[in-house]
């Protein structure tokens, strides 16, 4: 019989539940319940807990090993093992077999899907639907659970301004306003209204801080950032996360100003616990605690681990560090037990919220685990998903959508067959068997009497031209081509930071060949990251960009291409027209000389356009919208009021779609220079051929916001630009407002958001 129910079930004065085989019997508070346990473990059982794995279920001899750890108490958590099988075996010697008893975390990076995948993060942004992506994260959940997992190392939510960086894949994109709510919508996805509800994971908001902030895009390297930059960009998504509820966060890799995250206590402290309050638990990426010697800031394991543990550090992942040297640190007074205590009471807390400690087998239903992946509902959603995913970059002479009955198609390009891309980087146990290809979907959808031919025509990298002429026979004997290229899986995601980001050589060499010919061509991207295709854009008639659709890719394309589904994506993520561009995104600031294509000594390129090839926001639809009668209730409006505003928005095409409205805003004369637009708010809207509906905003002063020259968050008084549109550039109404009063400072742990309604007109 493990300590745990031997002490607690002698002690008269705290009633604490017990567990194991036998029924819970008493519930102690939270805190009461935890600060009891702490003082009966011993120093390395406190260590264990702060201490994860990867799991090693496939090698007999490692399993045996880390079972052992488990008996020895010294492993609180592993990542990288699932099924209820593994879980179960696992929990039972953690909870029978260990002198203490308690019940371990299973962690599993379930990014974008757990068997049934979705939309890469990238894609589903593009959405610009948070309803959608928090259902599709409630699936992840749902089904993770089923395998026994109960942790996931999501949402990702870093800000990523460079494509070159491989893990803007990962991400919301450019934006701190989109990033922002769509981290508030995963995190309630994954974890529910009740945590200890047995299809909820605990979530885990990463990689903090700026790690998309990466030098020159390349994974893992410093991110050099002013103050007030990552405040205004990348730190406002975490804050949406923990007022979410948020249970973990995970400390990035990348050093800022030379301190590396893991040992960065004025942001892991002083910020996130002490001024925004957060109560979950920080856990190191991959082995990021060693790293530090690597860095440069640790002479030895010891003094590494003894850094991340007093700047904030709760569990080190992999790293072994914790678990191992921390026990001499503290025997030999380098490191208060004290410290050690408070991090352990968080990881505690997170297990007792989970519901681990009631029940620890509670993640251990074969039933589920046979029953609910890949139901019918789950794939349903994934296709409904990865169609509002799909952003319609451009349309020619109204190419698409294209007729069911066309006589020939050819279907030209390597990833066109591909069942492997569609899953995207970190596919979690998403299998190439479920996924349906872009060329399965579209000879899915087209009428008996269509022929589709396929030719491949190159590798996805590669120098050979041995294809080329198959693709190009079958082009010169259709009536259109689709031509599909891009990356594969493995090109974007971490550690695939590329220093260029236009298409391979052999496929970009194809694609001329293909174009040459004459044919109507449809390019449809598969891909990661924006990639510049310039010369592409300027001579083929259509664009999908589709990113990594998931398990229904093949079958959303096919959706859009042939109009059973008419596109409205956005991009979340500007698109440049040269590698060279980058670092590319709307909000930029207007300099003392700004951008100008007529004069020179303007911020530009002079051997570019000034504007990116495709901007952030933009996205066509098979139909098209009017904006019109833009109305502000009160134009003077005071800090503590919001801005009322409403406009008309009309279907004026032939055919329902969907558009997302776009406000943005823009401080002219303010303190400190502001950009030149940020986003403020934006909704999805759904309208029938003809129909016209009212849109009112309610705009809150506060979200308007920002740090001023001494760092203090601020609203100023003054004019304010407002702009509606569809896109960044693409903007249909036009206004301005005044802030009244004075300078004020606003609570910098409070977050805002813009309430957008639409006024159906009754039938």
């Amino acid at each position: 019989m493990s300590i745990i129910k031997i002490f607690f079930f002698l002690s008269l004065s705290v009633p604490i539940m017990l567990y194991g085989k036998e029924k819970s019997l008493f519930r102690a508070p939270m805190d009461e319940f935890i600060d009891s346990l702490i003082k009966e473990m011993t120093l390395e059982e406190k260590l264990g807990q702060l201490t994860q794995y990867s799991g090693k279920i496939t090698d007999k001899e490692k399993l045996e090993e880390q079972l052992e750890l488990v008996r020895k108490g010294k492993v609180g958590s592993f990542l990288n093992i699932w099924g209820v099988e593994f879980i179960k075996k696992f929990q039972e010697v953690a909870v029978e077999e260990s002198r203490i008893g308690i019940p371990l975390i299973f962690g599993l990076d379930v990014i974008h899907g757990c068997k049934t995948i979705f939309p890469v993060p990238i894609a589903w942004a593009c959405s610009f639907d948070p309803d959608a992506v928090k259902e599709a994260s409630r699936i992840s959940a749902i089904e993770a659970t089923a395998f026994g997992i109960n942790w996931t190392f999501a949402p990702m939510i870093d800000i990523a301004l460079d494509p070159r960086w491989g893990r803007i894949v990962e991400g919301a994109g450019e934006d701190p306003y989109l990033g922002s709510v769509m981290a508030k919508a995963q995190v309630e996805g994954y974890q529910g209204e009740d945590l200890k509800d047995s299809t909820t994971l605990l979530a885990c908001a990463k990689h903090f801080v700026a790690y998309g902030a990466c030098e020159g895009g390349r994974d893992y390297n410093s991110a050099e950032v002013s103050i007030r930059t990552l405040y205004e960009v990348y730190l406002p998504p975490f804050l949406y996360a923990i007022k979410a509820g948020v249970g973990s966060i995970m400390s990035a890799f990348n050093d800022i100003s030379g301190i590396p995250m893991s040992a960065n206590k004025e942001l892991l402290t002083n910020l996130l616990r002490e001024k925004w309050n957060f109560d979950g638990f920080v856990v190191s990426d991959w082995r990021a605690i060693p790293e530090l010697l690597n860095h440069g800031i640790a002479e030895s394991r010891m003094e590494a681990g003894i850094k991340a543990l007093y700047s904030g550090v709760d569990m080190d992942m992999e790293g072994g560090v914790f678990g191992n040297e921390l026990f001499e640190a503290v025997r030999e007074g380098k490191l208060s037990e004290d410290v050690v205590d408070k991090a352990v009471r968080r990881v505690l807390k997170a297990k007792y919220k989970l519901g681990l400690f009631d029940d620890p087998f509670k993640y251990c239903n074969l039933e589920r685990e046979k029953l609910v992946p890949l139901n019918k509902e789950h794939i349903e959603k994934a296709r409904e998903l990865a169609c509002k995913s799909i952003v319609l970059l451009k349309n020619e002479g109204n190419l698409l959508p294209l007729r069911k009955d066309i006589k020939r198609i050819a279907v030209i390009g390597p990833l066109a067959n591909d069942a492997s891309s569609p899953l995207g980087p970190w596919s979690a146990l998403g299998e190439e068997k479920d996924v349906v290809t872009i060329l399965e979907g579209i000879k899915g959808k087209v009428s008996k009497g269509t022929e589709v031919f396929y030719a491949p025509g190159c590798e996805i990298i590669g120098d050979s031209e041995s294809g080329f002429e198959e693709a190009i026979s079958i082009a010169k004997n259709s009536d259109v081509v689709i031509l599909v290229l891009g990356e594969s899986r493995d090109m974007s995601g971490e550690a695939r930071s590329r220093s260029e980001i236009t298409l391979p050589e052999i496929q970009r060499k194809l694609a001329e060949r293909i174009i040459e010919i004459g044919k109507r061509v449809i390019l449809v991207l598969s891909n990661g990251r924006p990639l510049a295709i310039s010369s592409l854009s300027e001579r083929v008639p259509a664009i999908l960009e589709t990113w990594f659709l998931g398990i229904q890719g093949g079958n959303a394309i096919a959706d859009v291409l042939f109009g059973d589904y008419n596109p409205g994506g956005k991009l979340a993520v500007s698109i440049p027209r040269s590698t060279g561009q980058v670092p590319c995104f709307y909000y930029h600031k207007n300099t003392g000389r700004p951008a100008s294509s007529e004069i020179v000594h303007s911020s530009r390129y002079f051997d570019l356009p000034i504007t990116p090839l495709y901007p952030f926001g933009h996205g066509l639809s098979y139909t098209s919208f009017k904006y019109s009668k833009l109305k502000i209730k009160n134009k003077k409006v005071g800090i503590d009021d919001s801005l009322q505003i409403s406009f008309l928005l009309k279907n004026t095409g032939k055919l329902f779609g969907s558009e997302v409205i776009q406000l943005y805003v823009r401080d002219p004369v303010a303190s400190v220079a502001q950009p030149v637009k940020k986003l403020k708010g934006f909704k999805r809207v759904y309208l029938e051929a003809g129909e016209e509906v009212e849109i009112k905003i309610k705009l809150p002063v506060k979200l308007l916001s920002f740090y001023n020259i001494d760092m203090k968050k601020v609203v100023e008084p003054g004019v304010i630009e407002l702009m509606i549109g569809s896109s960044s550039e693409d903007i249909r109404l036009r206004d301005s407002f005044t802030i009244i009063g004075n300078v004020r400072e606003v609570d910098e742990t409070s977050v805002y958001y813009c309430d957008i309604e639409v006024k159906k007109n009754k039938r």
